[in-house]
């Protein structure tokens, strides 16, 4: 009896849930319904399990560290049985997927299952396109077969014979010397064949070292015999790996720069657009851009004739340059610059701002090598300060200074603290967090912060036409970041092209304009995420425009609504707040730039 009272309860609570859950995500009202989607929609139980099985396969399958309890696999490249294992779980998914009732679900969940599908399909696409990789540099690593058999005995325990293994690995050393010599013999290999392969036999050497340090000392014939072909393997795969990158036909660009990268071409760069949900080809971007900075240059001539310098805007940003703090007092502007936003932002009642949020933002001072690829402040948790230090050239000093004057970091403080990075991040771990690492996308990442740039100027945060211009300064170089980043991909610009280009049109210091460009081609950007700044922005805005500018939003309903959200590509943060009805094959679509107006 008391069992089939608990039976009935459980079922009563189910069939409420789900009445409660589709009704939330109708109404879009605020209440206990909807409070249940903050952190869940009937498709994230999937996206968070998936995520930590991928994780559960790539620990079992990849090298194990072996010092201590509990510590994660260490990063290495798929091993062909990874990778099928790998290839199988996503089939897995697509069927659990397929057995969801779709049509059933609300937004929330029709987004997630929409997201994860293509993330499922998109790494089945890399898995197999990863595959065939390897199939093509096998001839270069004819050993791998024994240190994987080798491997797979590690990961429950099997007993070795100690001479066998010995014998084993010293066959395989045997092997690699002759890859060795035969790759001695080539004058030069692709740069992302030469990456992969090199990537692999380090993976290669990360899996023996493993399975190497699982039976070493404990099992004693293994003790005696394995250490000396063990040590010459090891050593020998370390530079077989250096040999192979030395073929590389990647080079650092000779136009005096000295910055390295890979243009990835047309067809690449419109499937990682496709992919990234941007229904614009490379080169409507560019066209976007052009017309953005066209709009930039008019509302700096506007500002340069308000000073007093006619249509000589350079001279009014020399002026803008120049206002530089002393040394020692950029952290006092920061505070100062933090709490200008703050005020303006309650002033307009653009959003309701935690009060933790605003407390807990921290502040570090970047060092002198990092200044090098980070000119200006970056941000997250805490904003870290670009400002001159003691150990810089007087040339190095003052450009540092005049980059980071009060009216450039207007538009740039509260981009990284309060309601930029700090805040993202303060939200992202409070309000569906799962979606953060499944989703992950720059045109959410810098999308939501370069937002805040465009809305805070339309609302006129800056008044002064010195605030103006420091504010297009930036505005400028994201649209200078649209131009140079597809540039150097399609192959139509070096590196120095790019440097020119932010230092002739935008006005940039040279030093600044340098970093700037090594860090885009030379960091661990993926080459999209410098046009993300804009073109997120751009998206976001034109959301705002549909619903706020109509009158169905407030301002803080919108931004609410929107960070609540976490990562999301754009068109499905819009498909949410709009309750946009979705297919499951949903493929993007959203047109949000008005070339015309």
């Amino acid at each position: 009896m008391a069992m089939s009272i608990i039976r009935l309860q459980k079922r009563m609570a189910v069939l409420l849930l789900g009445m409660l859950l589709p009704m939330a995500g109708q109404t879009q009202q605020p209440g206990f319904a909807e409070a249940l989607y903050e952190q869940a929609s009937e498709a994230s139980g999937l996206v968070v399990q998936y995520g930590n099985d991928v994780r559960a396969i790539d620990y079992f399958y990849g090298p194990m560290a072996s010092a201590g309890f509990g510590r994660w696999g260490m990063a290495s490249a798929n091993s062909p049985e990874q990778r099928e294992r790998l290839l199988q779980l996503d089939n897995e998914y697509l069927t659990k997927l397929a057995r969801l009732d779709f049509d059933a679900m609300s937004i929330h969940g029709r987004v997630d299952y929409v997201l994860l599908k293509r993330k499922i399909e998109a790494n089945m696409m890399r898995l197999k396109e990863e595959a065939e990789r390897y199939r093509r540099i096998e001839p270069y690593i004819p050993f791998a077969g024994t240190i994987y058999a080798f491997e797979a005995k590690r990961r429950r325990g099997t007993s070795v014979e100690g001479q066998v293994v010995a014998q084993q690995l010293h066959n395989a050393l045997t092997e690699l010397e002759a890859a060795k010599k035969s790759m001695e013999g080539r004058s030069e290999l692709d740069q992302n064949e030469a990456a992969f392969a090199a990537a692999v036999v380090d993976g290669l050497k990360a899996r023996l070292k493993s399975t190497y340090d699982f039976y070493n000392g404990y099992d004693p014939l293994f003790t005696w015999w394995v250490p000396e072909p063990y040590n010459a393997l090891d050593q020998a795969l370390d530079e077989y790996a250096k040999l192979i990158r030395s073929k590389s036909d990647a080079r650092v660009f000779d136009d005096g720069s000295h910055i390295g990268g890979q243009p990835i071409g047309r067809e690449e760069l419109n499937r990682q657009l496709q992919e990234e949900m941007i229904a614009y080809t490379a080169d409507e971007l560019l066209k976007l851009a052009d017309k953005e900075f066209a709009w930039c240059e008019a509302e700096l001539l506007k500002a340069s004739r308000e000073m007093g310098f006619g249509d000589d805007w350079r001279a009014a940003q020399e002026k803008v340059k120049n206002s530089y703090v002393p040394p020692g007092k950029q952290p006092e502007l920061i505070i100062k610059l933090n709490d200008d936003a703050i005020q303006f932002i309650r002033q307009h009642e653009l959003m309701d701002l935690p009060p933790l949020a605003e407390e807990t933002w921290g502040m570090i001072m970047m060092t002198p090598e990092r200044q090098l690829v980070n000119p200006f402040f970056t941000g997250g948790r805490e904003i870290s300060v670009s400002y001159p230090t003691n150990t810089m050239s007087h040339e190095q000093k003052l450009m540092s200074m005049r980059g980071n004057n009060p009216y450039f970091s207007r538009g740039t403080v509260q981009h990284e603290l309060v309601p930029g990075h700090h805040l993202q991040y303060f939200m992202n771990s409070r309000y569906k967090p799962y979606r953060r690492e499944a989703f992950n996308t720059p045109f959410w990442t810098e999308g939501w912060t370069l937002y805040w740039e465009l809305l805070l100027y339309d609302k006129g945060f800056a008044q002064t036409p010195e605030e103006r211009i420091g504010m297009l300064f930036w505005r400028m170089h994201r649209c200078a970041r649209i131009t140079f980043s597809i540039k150097f991909h399609l192959g139509e610009w070096t590196p120095q092209q790019c440097i020119d280009y932010l230092v002739d049109k935008v006005g940039h210091e040279p030093a600044n304009a340098h970093g700037e460009v090594k860090r885009s081609f030379e960091g661990n950007y993926g080459p999209l995420y410098q046009l993300a700044y804009l073109v997120g922005g751009l998206q976001l805005f034109s959301i705002k425009k549909e619903l706020v500018d109509s009158g169905k939003m407030t301002f803080k309903q919108f931004h609410d609504a929107v960070i609540k959200q976490n990562y999301l590509p754009m068109e499905m943060v819009r498909a949410t707040l709009t309750n946009q009805k979705l297919e499951k094959d949903y493929e993007t679509n959203w047109k949000f730039y008005d070339f015309n107006r």
